[in-house]
Parts: structure tokens; C-alpha cells; sequence
């Protein structure tokens, strides 16, 4: 069983424990940092909105960009299939002539 480490993490206003695995604390601290520095930008970008809607404009920010990162993950396996068939082809091409 992995040993999980307690960090306290602040989002927003607010602290929050949580446990982590210790391989797995950079990262979480790393998009901690991400997410407090979205929300002071949109706090810069939105003046007199409360936390609650800044935390949700993050949100739907980070749904987002994992959404694109999904779909040009997708993009790139369809260009690779499409580069292999036509290697395949060429190759099938070059058989041929020979």
C-alpha cells in the first residue's frame, strides 16, 4: 500500500489538507499554482465578481484546455494512421514496379 503524505494546499481564499502520494506532490503543487495564478488573472480581467465565480471561470478554463490537449492527442494518432496507410501504399507501389 502506497504511503501518502498530508500537504496543505490554498485554492482561492481557502486551505485545504489533502494527501498526496510523494511522487504525485510536485505536480499537485504545480497545478495549485497554476489555478491560484488563473484566478488572479481573471480577478485582474473581472473586477467585482466573488471567489465562487472566479474558482468557476478556472474551472471551465482547465476543462477546456484539457479538452483541446484530448483532441489534438486524437488529431495526431488520426495523422499518424493516415501517414502509415499511405507508407503502405507507396511501398505496396514500389513492389510493383520492380
Amino acid at each position: 500500500m502506497e504511503t501518502l503524505i498530508a500537504a496543505t494546499v490554498v485554492i482561492g481564499d481557502r486551505s485545504y489538507r489533502i494527501k498526496v502520494s510523494p511522487e504525485d506532490e510536485q505536480v499537485v503543487r504545480k497545478t495549485i499554482k497554476t489555478i491560484n495564478d488563473k484566478i488572479l488573472e481573471f480577478r485582474t480581467q473581472f473586477a467585482g465578481k466573488d471567489m465562487q465565480d472566479y474558482i468557476a471561470m478556472v474551472l471551465a478554463w482547465y476543462a477546456t484546455e484539457q479538452n483541446k490537449a484530448v483532441a489534438a492527442e486524437i488529431e495526431q494518432e488520426n495523422i499518424e494512421e493516415q501517414l502509415n496507410s499511405i507508407e503502405k501504399l507507396l511501398d505496396n507501389q514500389l513492389k510493383g514496379v520492380k
